[in-house]
């Protein structure tokens, strides 16, 4: 049976996400440049890239950038966007990289881009690729929804339309996942249905599963202003750290 995700980062994803912009994502660069101490030039990987804001962010501000992602359809608009080829781009499961040991000065991984799995131990598997691929004193930054928060301002029914096209999502905590329903329907055609669905961690669980890994968890951030993580009233939670 396939997974979720990997049938819901497909075109139908760029509709409903289509309203993330370059220009945030050069906001939010600037803020994990200091954040993660990077050097001039200093290798970073974005694991999940997604469609690349931030690989091309980070590219643009003279950072070696490498791309991961398992999508075809989302690294094919990230290459779209790249037509000087600033960014190298790979096609992967973020639980085997094809990429050296201790390769990277940084591993970010965005926009709630982990916790996709069932079981603790798969997202386990994701910590230590990210700290495999670091250099030893290597930084890494997860940036995850605060769990308190989502719970407490969950939207669970929304409806737009764009493109022409119906877009209704369904939201629900359900046995410890932030679950979406997604339903699209074009004039005329039938409905196509997606799910998103995110197990919730919450700090304590982060710091298990990142010592786990063999990185050592240094700041939380509440979002990209730079606020101090409150753990009922912040809308993210940032993590940065180090490899051990």
């Amino acid at each position: 049976m396939t997974d979720w995700y990997e049938r819901s980062f497909g075109d139908d994803y760029l509709l409903v996400y289509k309203h993330r912009d370059a220009q945030g994502a050069k906001q939010e660069v600037e803020r994990m440049v200091g954040w993660l101490r990077l050097a001039p030039g200093a290798k970073v990987l974005d694991l999940c890239c997604g469609m690349g804001r931030h690989s091309l962010a980070l590219a643009e501000a003279g950072y070696r950038v490498t791309g991961v992602d398992l999508s075809e359809v989302l690294l094919r608009e990230a290459k779209r966007f790249d037509p000087r080829g600033q960014v190298t781009w790979h096609k992967a499961d973020m639980r085997r990289l094809p990429l050296e040991h201790g390769e990277f000065d940084a591993v970010v991984n965005l926009f709630t881009s982990f916790g996709y799995f069932r079981e603790d131990v798969e997202q386990i598997k994701v910590l230590r690729e990210a700290a495999r691929v670091l250099r030893p004193g290597g930084r890494f930054l997860l940036d995850f929804l605060n769990p308190a928060y989502t719970t407490t301002h969950l939207v669970p029914y929304s409806e737009r339309e764009d493109e022409g096209q119906r877009i209704v999502e369904l939201r629900r905590i359900e046995d410890g996942y932030v679950i979406k329903d997604i339903v699209i329907t074009s004039p005329g055609g039938e409905p196509r249905h997606y799910i998103e669905r995110i197990k919730l961690y919450g700090l304590d669980d982060f710091r298990r599963m990142l010592r786990e890994a063999g990185l050592h968890l240094q700041n939380v951030h509440g979002n990209y202003d730079e606020e101090i993580y409150d753990p009922e009233t912040s809308r993210r939670m940032i993590l940065v750290g180090v490899r051990q």
